[in-house]
């Protein structure tokens, strides 16, 4: 049964406002880079989503095309957004069945709790790999379609836009996070390549920005960052919005920049998270009773987040 609109979009955007475009989107089974896909595909886009799982992505492909009768949505399992010819593969097979790439969603990542002392250095090569290669590689693979999309949609009296590409990152780097260096250094790598492709590539009528989400309820992320321990509502308390945010969050802000409403927004970061950065934002791999520095000193973390071991984790 497909997923009520209403959990991932809101109803302010004009049905058909993406018709005939296409979105490659890798990280796409995620439950953010899928909200993002599914909002997409409602208001008329078809897409590509890729992902190293083929089953997880295929089966993620075929739930997202539900949110549109007639959306067609393609999954690419076993790609590996570290493997430059992967990434090529897939944007030339997205191409060659729906015809164009249109936008671009860089949304693959990877993370989890460690701190400086307990994290390998293959750990956080892999973290780097992953979000920062991968996310260069999208745009090695992609961008040539993007630039034939900008040319082609420059100034279309309808409003449908194209040569358009979002990062996912983070606003862990905007303050500093305890037992996230590896993320900081890669998300604060993803925002430099985002300026960067605006400066060369907007010329060319391409538009790059990043959308930096803060904690998304009901993620595999907030599963991976968020102790099972930790009262979520008191948490949400010390948000100035005084709740988490929803994935329709995220989705909203990815139609607004690739809307014609957002045709002169380019190389900015747009954080949705509530205003939680400039509040120091979310404390990672703690329970409640756990305060900095205190857990630090201790070289303790919680034990009680996705993948954390059945001992304390020590530092």
């Amino acid at each position: 049964m497909p997923i009520p609109p209403s959990e991932y979009i809101s109803n302010v955007w004009k049905q058909g406002i993406f018709d005939g475009r296409v979105v490659f989107v890798t990280g796409g089974a995620g439950t953010i880079c899928s909200a993002q896909t599914r909002a997409l595909v409602h208001l008329g886009a078809n897409a590509c989503i890729i992902g190293r799982n083929q089953e997880k992505t295929e089966a993620a492909a075929r739930d997202i095309a539900t949110s549109r009768k007639g959306a067609k949505v393609i999954g690419i399992g076993s790609c590996d957004v570290r493997n430059p010819d992967d990434l090529v593969k897939a944007a030339e097979r997205c191409v060659k069945e729906l015809g164009a790439i249109d936008f671009v969603i860089a949304g693959a990542a990877g993370n989890f709790v460690a701190p400086i002392s307990g994290l390998t250095s293959n750990g956080f090569k892999a973290v780097m790999e992953i979000d920062v290669l991968g996310t260069y590689n999208t745009v090695k693979a992609t961008i040539p379609y993007l630039i034939e999309s900008a040319a082609r949609n420059k100034g279309n009296p309808g409003g449908l836009t194209g040569g358009r590409i979002i990062y996912i990152s983070a606003t862990f780097h905007y303050t500093a996070m305890p037992m996230q260096a590896h993320v900081m250094a890669a998300k604060a790598s993803v925002d430099s390549i985002m300026a960067s492709v605006a400066l060369e590539y907007g010329p060319y009528g391409i538009t790059s920005n990043v959308i930096a989400p803060g904690g998304i309820g009901g993620t595999e992320g907030m599963e991976r960052l968020t102790s099972s321990r930790v009262d979520l509502n008191a948490a949400a308390s010390d948000i100035p919005l005084g709740r988490f945010g929803v994935v329709k969050d995220i989705a909203d802000a990815t139609v607004y920049l690739f809307s014609d409403a957002g045709n002169y927004v380019s190389g900015e970061v747009l954080v949705v998270d509530g205003a939680d950065w400039r509040n120091k934002g979310l404390t990672v791999g703690v329970d409640a009773d756990m305060k900095y520095p205190d857990f630090l000193l201790k070289g303790e973390f919680s034990k009680y987040v996705k993948g954390g071991k059945k001992e304390k984790p020590k530092l």
